[in-house]
C-alpha cells in the first residue's frame, strides 16, 4: 500500500471504509501493463507495475476479512453437484452515523433499537444477474434481517458495521442487486455493503445513500453493485430493476415533494420574488419565452395567493426540497450552518449600530475598514452585556464568544497580507484581469475602436467614445493599428451587459453604475497596464454626452477621477463574475444536466458512475441559492449595484450569449481571442498573454480531464455506434437540451452526441465547468473581495464633471467622495460576511483526483487503475503550479508583494484558503 499511499495521497486510501480483505480477485491482470497516457504522471520500472497491480487487485478487493472466510474456503473446496445445493452467504453493512442528533430523533432510535428485536428490523434481498429458467424472474435469496441493530444503536463511532446472512443455491450466480426494506421508523445512511461467500470473490455494494422507512416509503430500495453496465448489456435478472428505479426517480411531475423524496423533476425560476408579502418583492418568472433561463429542480410547492404563475416560498430556516441524497452532509451542514451564523452575527452587529445611533454609518476612512480586521465589530460598537442578553439565542452567541476568539472579526483578506496598498496601483488592477477571482472576462481587442451590438436605436451610436489619441502615448511608441496586428492590445467590455439596465438601476436609492470599457496595452515585460476607461450612460438625447473617456492620470485631481473610474469598472466586474460567469455559467448552467442524469442514467450506468463526484451538492447549494442569495431583496440584490435587476442580467446574458459548445477552456479561450490554435504547443493552443495564470493552469487540468475522460469513454465505447445506440446516454443528453435547456433548445451550436470523440468533449467540459471553472470563480470571493475597496460589489455616486453641484465637494476631500461612493458599513460587512462563507472548504470536501470509496467506485479493476493515474497527474500538476509561483519570470503571479496564483491548485485544507479544485459546485 506504500506505493499507492505515495501516488495518490493518504486521503485518498483511508476514504475507503473497509478493512482489507483476506483473499485476493481472481487474477485476471497479471502481467498487464496499461501505456501511461498522462503527461506527467510517475513512469513506473517493471518491479513497481507489478507492486501496483497488486495494490490495485487488493483495493479493488477490499474489505471485510475473518466474517467469511470460513465460507470461501468451504465453497472453494466443494464441487458443484448436479442437483443444487443451499449454502449461506454473508453481508457486511455499514452504517454512517449523525454526529449530533435533537431529543426526537434519539427517542426514535431508541425505539427502533426496542422494536429491531420484535421483527420491525431493516431487512436485506439478494438478486442475481440471472434469471429464473422455470419462473422468468430474477433470482432471489431469502429475506435476510440485519443483526445486532439494537445491540449496536448507541455506539458512538461515526460508522457502524451489521452482518446478514442469507441462504442461496448454487446456481444462484452472482449478485447484482439488493433490495432493503427499512421497518425502523427512521431512515438511516447506508455508505456500503460487501457481499463475501461467492466463489467468485467479494461483490461490492457503494451505497451512499438514505434508507427511508417503510412508513414514508412502502417500496422497496433498489441497490446495484459496483459493475458497470451500458444498457444493451444488463444482465437479464437487472433489466426489469434498472427501468423501476429509473421511474421511480423521475417521478409523475405531480404533487409537493417531501423531503425524504428521491424525484428529479424539472421547473422555471418561479419562486424569487414573494409578492404575497410585498408588491416591492415581484420578481419575473426566469426561464420561457419572455426571460429565457435553465431549468431548476421542481419542488412542487403550492402557488402564491396573489400570482398563480409564481411559487410560494419556503423561508429560512425550513429547508427547501431537493432530493434526499442531494442534501449536504452533516459536516458540510455545519460547516455552513456555522459560518450562516457568523453572517447574521456580522450582520446584527452593524444593524444595531444603525439604530443605537442616529448618525450615517459610511466610512470616514480607510482606517474603519482597517478595524474591522484588527479590532473587529464587536470591539468597534462597544456593545454591552446587557445588549447581548437582548439577542435571539444569547447561549449560542456566548458559547460561539468563548470558543472561537475572534469570530466577530474578519479575517485579513489575503490581497492585504503581502502588500496593503497593492490594489492602489494599476498593475495590480491589470493583474486582478489575468490571475484574480474572476480571469474569464478580458479578451483580446480586434478592431478600435470597438463596436457595441445594442441597437443604436434604442442605446445610442454602437462605436465607443475612445479615440486613437487617448492611447496613442502608451503604446511604447506602436501606433493603434501596429498594437492590434501585434496583439499588443485588450479589453474588458462591459458595455452591452450593462447600459440596457442602467436607467433602472441608477433610479434605485443609493445606487449607480455606469456600462464600462477598459482598455489594456501587453507590455514587453509580460504584464498588463490600464491606458484608458469609458464609462458610458444611457443617451439622455440625441446630443447628450453620454459616454466619458477616463486616462491614466497626470496630476491630483485626475489620480481620484481615475481611481473612481477604477472603483466603477471593479464594480461591473463584481456583478458580471458573480451573476453570469459564476452563478449563470457554472451553478444554473449544470443543474438542466445533473437533474437528467439521474433520471435518464441508471446508477449502472458507466457515464453516471464518471459523473456522480461532480455532482454532489449542487442540487443543495443551488436550493439554497434560491432562498437566500439570487431571491427578492436577498443577499446579491442587497449587495450588488444592480439591486432587483440582477437576475435579469444574469438572463440576458444567457439569451445574448451562452453557449455550451463555447463553455470548454480551449474553445473559450479562443472565443475571446486570448489563444489561437497552434498544433505545435503542447495544448494545441498558443496564448497571446503568455503569462497567464488561469489559463496556463487550467490548460494542464483541462487536458488531465480530457484524458481521463477519454480513456475511460473508450473502456466501455469500444466503438461509436455504441454511443448512438445507447438509449440512457441518448435520452441524458437530449433531455439535458429539450427539457433542461429548453429555451434554447432550437439553437443550432449544441455539440451533437454521435461519436466517442463528441462524448469525450461533452463529458470533459462539463466535468471541467464543475471543478475547475467553478473553483477558479469561487474560492477567491473572500480573499480578493473581502477588502472592498479593492472590488467594491456596489457603488453609490457617480463620478462628478466640473459643473455638477458635487464638483466642488469633490475637490475639496476626494477621500471622503471616493469613501461615499463605496458601499456602507452595512452593506461592507454584510457582503464580506457572505462572501467569507462562500470562499470556505468544508472538512468533507472531496478534491479532483479523489474519490468515495476510491478502490470500489466501480468494479471495473482496469477503470480503477486508470483513475489511480489520473490522480497521480493531477499531483503532478500540483507541483507544477508550485514551481511556476516561484519563478521570478512569471511576473503576474510572482514579484515583491504579488499574490501566487493558487486558484487552481487542486488540494486544500478546509477553511478560506484561495486554493483547492472540489469534483463539484459544492458551494
Amino acid at each position: 500500500m506504500a506505493l499507492a499511499t505515495e501516488i495518490i495521497g493518504g486521503r485518498l486510501i483511508d476514504g475507503s471504509s473497509f478493512l482489507p480483505a483476506s483473499k485476493m480477485l481472481t487474477n485476471q491482470r497479471v502481467g498487464m501493463v496499461r501505456r501511461n497516457k498522462f503527461l506527467g504522471s510517475p513512469v513506473l520500472v517493471p518491479s513497481q507495475q507489478i507492486r501496483r497491480q497488486e495494490q490495485l487487485k487488493r483495493a479493488v478487493r477490499a474489505p471485510v476479512a475473518a466474517i467469511s472466510e470460513d465460507i470461501i474456503k468451504t465453497n472453494n473446496k466443494t464441487t458443484v453437484p448436479e442437483k443444487a445445493v443451499n449454502f449461506k452467504v454473508r453481508a457486511v453493512v455499514t452504517v454512517r452515523n449523525k454526529h449530533k442528533e435533537d431529543l426526537k430523533a434519539t427517542i426514535v432510535k431508541q425505539l427502533d433499537s426496542f422494536t429491531d428485536k420484535i421483527g420491525r428490523n431493516v431487512v436485506l434481498e439478494l438478486i442475481s444477474t440471472d434469471v429464473d429458467p422455470k419462473s422468468k424472474e430474477p433470482k432471489r435469496s431469502k429475506p435476510a434481517a440485519l443483526r445486532d441493530w439494537s445491540k449496536k444503536s448507541n455506539l458512538k463511532a461515526e460508522r457502524v458495521h451489521y452482518t446478514a446472512e442469507f441462504t442461496v443455491d448454487s446456481n444462484f450466480g452472482v449478485p447484482g442487486a439488493i433490495t432493503v426494506s427499512n421497518k425502523h421508523q427512521q431512515e438511516f445512511f447506508m455508505e456500503s455493503i460487501t457481499i463475501e461467500g461467492f466463489a467468485c470473490g467479494p461483490v461490492h455494494f457503494p451505497c451512499n445513500s438514505w434508507i427511508q422507512s417503510k412508513k414514508d416509503h412502502p417500496g422497496k430500495r433498489i441497490l446495484f453493485s459496483n459493475k458497470p453496465y451500458l444498457p444493451s448489456e444488463t444482465p437479464a435478472g437487472l433489466r426489469a430493476l434498472r427501468e423501476k428505479e429509473l421511474r421511480d426517480l423521475r417521478g409523475d411531475g405531480k404533487g409537493v415533494r417531501k423531503l425524504s423524496d428521491r424525484i428529479y423533476d424539472f421547473d422555471v425560476y418561479n419562486d424569487l420574488g414573494n409578492p404575497d408579502k410585498s408588491v416591492n418583492l415581484t420578481r419575473p418568472s426566469l426561464g420561457g419565452k419572455k426571460i429565457p433561463f435553465p431549468r431548476r429542480c421542481r419542488t412542487g410547492r403550492l402557488p402564491m395567493d396573489s400570482d398563480i404563475t409564481a411559487e410560494s416560498r419556503v423561508e429560512k430556516p425550513l429547508p427547501l426540497y431537493v432530493p434526499r441524497d442531494e442534501q449536504f452532509e452533516e459536516s458540510k451542514k455545519n460547516t455552513f450552518s456555522a459560518g450562516r451564523l457568523k453572517s447574521v452575527l456580522h450582520n446584527i452587529i452593524p444593524s444595531l449600530k444603525a439604530t443605537i445611533s442616529a448618525e450615517n454609518h459610511d466610512f470616514s476612512g480607510f482606517s474603519d475598514i482597517d478595524i474591522l480586521y484588527k479590532e473587529g465589530l464587536l470591539l468597534k460598537v462597544g456593545l454591552q452585556d446587557e445588549i447581548w442578553k437582548n439577542l435571539p439565542l444569547p447561549k449560542v452567541v456566548t458559547k460561539i464568544q468563548e470558543s472561537s476568539e475572534g469570530l466577530l472579526k474578519y479575517d485579513t483578506p489575503k490581497i492585504l497580507s503581502r502588500d496593503k496598498f497593492a490594489w492602489l496601483r494599476d498593475d495590480e488592477f491589470a493583474r486582478q484581469a489575468v490571475s484574480g477571482v474572476n480571469p474569464v472576462s478580458i479578451e483580446s481587442l480586434k478592431v478600435f475602436p470597438p463596436k457595441s451590438n445594442l441597437d443604436p436605436e434604442i442605446y445610442g451610436p454602437q462605436e465607443s467614445a475612445f479615440k486613437e489619441e487617448h492611447i496613442l502615448g502608451h503604446l511604447n511608441g506602436l501606433s493603434v493599428s501596429q498594437a492590434l496586428e501585434e496583439n499588443k492590445l485588450f479589453i474588458i467590455d462591459y458595455h452591452d451587459a450593462y447600459l440596457p439596465f442602467l436607467d433602472r438601476i441608477n433610479a434605485l436609492d443609493g445606487r449607480k453604475a455606469y456600462a464600462t470599457r477598459t482598455l489594456f496595452f501587453l507590455t514587453p515585460l509580460g504584464t498588463l497596464k490600464p491606458i484608458a476607461i469609458e464609462l458610458s450612460l444611457p443617451p439622455a438625447g440625441p446630443n447628450s454626452r453620454s459616454k466619458r473617456v477616463v486616462t491614466p492620470p497626470v496630476d491630483a485631481t485626475s489620480n481620484w477621477v481615475w481611481q473612481l473610474a477604477k472603483a466603477h469598472v471593479c464594480s461591473n466586474d463584481a456583478g458580471v463574475h458573480q451573476l453570469v460567469n459564476h452563478w449563470l455559467r457554472t451553478h444554473a448552467s449544470l443543474e438542466p444536466f445533473i437533474l437528467a442524469a439521474h433520471r435518464q442514467m441508471s446508477a449502472m450506468h458507466p457515464i453516471f458512475k464518471l459523473l456522480d463526484p461532480h455532482m454532489r451538492y449542487t442540487l443543495e447549494i443551488n436550493a439554497l441559492a434560491r432562498q437566500n442569495l439570487i431571491n427578492a431583496d436577498g443577499v446579491i440584490e442587497s449587495c450588488f449595484t444592480p439591486g432587483r435587476y440582477c437576475m435579469e442580467i444574469s438572463a440576458a446574458a444567457y439569451k445574448s450569449s451562452w453557449r455550451f459548445d463555447k463553455e470548454g477552456l480551449p474553445a473559450e479561450l479562443i472565443r475571446r481571442g486570448m489563444a489561437v490554435p497552434d498544433p505545435t504547443q503542447p495544448h494545441g493552443l498558443k496564448l497571446l498573454i503568455e503569462d497567464y495564470p488561469y489559463a496556463q493552469d487550467g490548460l494542464l487540468i483541462w487536458s488531465a480531464i480530457e484524458n481521463w475522460v477519454r480513456t475511460y469513454v473508450e473502456r466501455y465505447y469500444p466503438d461509436s455506434s455504441l454511443v448512438c445506440n445507447d438509449k440512457e446516454l441518448q435520452a441524458w443528453y437530449s433531455e439535458s437540451i429539450n427539457v433542461g435547456h429548453f429555451d434554447l433548445r432550437d439553437a443550432d451550436w449544441w455539440p451533437k452526441l454521435e461519436t466517442k470523440d463528441d462524448l469525450v468533449s461533452i463529458l470533459t467540459t462539463i466535468i471541467w465547468l464543475a471543478s475547475a471553472q467553478h473553483a477558479a470563480l469561487n474560492f477567491g470571493q473572500y480573499p480578493y473581495g473581502g477588502y472592498v475597496p479593492n472590488r467594491p460589489p456596489l457603488m453609490r455616486r457617480l463620478i462628478p464633471e466640473e459643473n455638477d453641484p458635487e464638483y466642488a465637494n469633490f475637490l475639496a476631500d476626494p477621500q471622503k467622495y471616493y469613501l461615499l461612493a463605496l458601499p456602507s458599513l452595512l452593506q461592507a460587512t454584510k457582503f464580506m460576511a457572505v462572501v467569507d462563507l462562500l470562499s470556505t472548504h468544508s472538512p468533507d470536501e472531496e478534491y479532483i483526483g479523489e474519490r468515495q470509496q476510491p478502490s470500489i467506485w466501480s468494479g471495473d479493476a482496469e477503470i480503477i487503475e486508470a483513475f489511480y493515474e489520473f490522480s497521480a497527474e493531477i499531483q503532478q500538476i500540483e507541483k507544477e503550479i508550485d514551481r511556476r509561483n516561484a519563478d521570478p519570470r512569471l511576473k503576474n503571479r510572482c514579484g515583491a508583494g504579488v499574490l501566487p496564483y493558487e486558484l487552481l491548485a487542486p488540494s486544500s485544507g478546509p477553511g478560506v484558503t484561495c486554493r483547492g479544485v472540489p469534483n463539484s459546485v459544492s458551494i
